[in-house]
């Protein structure tokens, strides 16, 4: 997904600074003791507590896609339901539009949950007696909006989400994916800053599942929306994050774009995921281009860092030249038929070796 750079010295869409879940007897008390840093396990047996969240911090811009994914009980859905206080952090704090959520007053954050927050979920929720306009429009009910003016709004989100002509139909009428869609459209119905998606297409076909993905890109390029997004799926993560957070019992374990990730692995546990990411589809420029040198042509293709190798492979091999790397005007970086062919023929070995 095309990243959307926020202006210099714009404020977080969301911060999240030292946050912490401990579930258990006294788990505050646990924090800042030595016990703390045990491994889950060993502080379950020491004090039956279990933090689910350890210390997390991280920003998310406006107009980014944030993807936090980890295995099961990585803690991924304990932090994003921490973000809103569905579950109440033990410590530390989030910051949404500058609104603080973790001290705000009960009425504050009924506000902040119904005027700059929408979630969408695996199970999908939807009220079973309600027909797909009205269960749309139950954001804006909530919100004690006319019913002439909440539908008008639905009934335009209904076409954006591409349900025009089932505005009459009931859940149980529609598919699974039809059913995510009036989700995504109850959650976009009220013009959130932020939406929080957990894990919500995991329940779906892989078809299904590959169009809702598809459908979360079109809209984000239509709407711009601050997103955070949880998976346990890096091919999703992949697709869908400007950057990706990634988490191990409860632990951050290393924040980057899909590029960054792929490329330096911060440890075993992050190569083992991405060890089957065909790396020309994810890989940039950037991450296999060599400094200009004096003797290189002063032709051929010219191309940005951030294009992706399996973009570039087919201009950059009909070419009698080497590709060109320029950024903001700048020649930056050179790239020549060796360094795309050890990627691309890499990646088609690779996966000509995996038995079908």
């Amino acid at each position: 997904m095309t990243k959307l750079n926020a202006e210099q010295g714009s404020p977080a869409a969301l911060s999240v600074k030292s946050l912490w879940k401990v579930f258990g007897p006294k788990g505050d008390k646990i924090i800042g003791t030595p016990s703390a840093d045990l491994p889950r396990s060993e502080l379950l047996a020491k004090t039956g507590c279990v933090a689910a969240v350890r210390d997390v911090s991280f920003e998310v811009t406006p107009g980014e896609v944030f993807v936090v994914m980890g295995l099961s009980g990585s803690g991924k859905s304990t932090l994003v339901r921490c973000l809103t206080r569905l579950i109440e952090p033990t410590a530390g704090t989030v910051t949404i539009d500058g609104n603080d959520i973790t001290n705000a007053s009960d009425a504050k954050l009924r506000e902040l949950r119904r005027n700059y927050v929408s979630m969408v979920f695996q199970h999908f929720g939807l009220l079973p007696h309600r027909q797909v306009l009205d269960n749309v429009a139950y954001g804006l009910e909530i919100r004690g909006v006319g019913k002439a003016e909440r539908r008008a709004k639905a009934t335009e989100i209904i076409e954006l989400v591409g349900l025009k002509g089932n505005e009459r139909s009931y859940p149980d009428q529609l598919s699974g994916g039809m059913q995510q869609r009036v989700g995504l459209a109850r959650a976009l119905a009220g013009d959130p800053s932020l939406l929080l998606f957990d894990e919500p297409f995991s329940a779906l076909d892989p078809l299904i599942r590959r169009d809702m993905q598809n459908e979360v890109i079109r809209l984000q390029g239509d709407l711009q929306k601050t997103m955070v997004f949880i998976t346990h799926d890096l091919q999703e993560a992949l697709k869908l994050g400007d950057r990706i957070l990634i988490m191990r019992d409860g632990e951050i374990v290393q924040i980057g774009t899909g590029a960054e990730i792929v490329a330096n692995p911060a440890d075993d546990y992050v190569r083992d995921f991405v060890s089957e990411v065909p790396r020309a589809h994810v890989l940039t420029l950037r991450y296999v281009m060599r400094d200009p040198r004096p003797d290189d042509s002063s032709e051929g293709p010219v191309m940005s860092p951030d294009t992706v190798v399996r973009q570039a492979a087919r201009a950059a091999l009909e070419s009698d030249h080497v590709v060109r790397v320029v950024e903001d005007g700048k020649l930056v970086g050179i790239v020549d038929d060796d360094a795309i062919l050890r990627i691309v023929v890499a990646e088609e070995h690779h996966s000509a070796s995996v038995p079908a």
